[in-house]
């Protein structure tokens, strides 16, 4: 497991707002360069593992409906992203010769 991993894993440390912030700064970097990496597989890990942060760290500070609201449609505009990123490359793949 690589050290950057353990050290965002959302049991690792305990939370509070502050460290929920930086925590989720580093997996939304980690999902970022696993993305341009072309590892699907673990930047989808990572969005689990920032998922379960998130809920943890929704105990800390409960978000308004507004907040709510934006962070989904936030979380819909990253995911059409790297699904259109997805589609280029599959597209890509399909093209090349044999």
């Amino acid at each position: 497991m690589p050290a950057a991993f353990a050290q965002t894993e959302p049991s690792a440390q305990p939370l509070n707002a502050e460290s929920c912030k930086a925590q989720e700064a580093v997996l939304e970097r980690d999902m970022a360069l696993a993305r341009s990496r072309g590892q699907m597989l673990r930047r989808r890990e990572l969005a689990d593992t920032l998922s379960a942060l998130q809920l943890r760290c929704q105990a800390l500070a409960p978000l308004s409906r507004e907040a709510r609201i934006e962070k989904l449609e936030q979380e819909i505009r990253t995911l059409r992203t790297e699904l259109e990123r997805a589609e280029a490359q599959l597209r890509s793949v399909k093209s090349e010769s044999p």
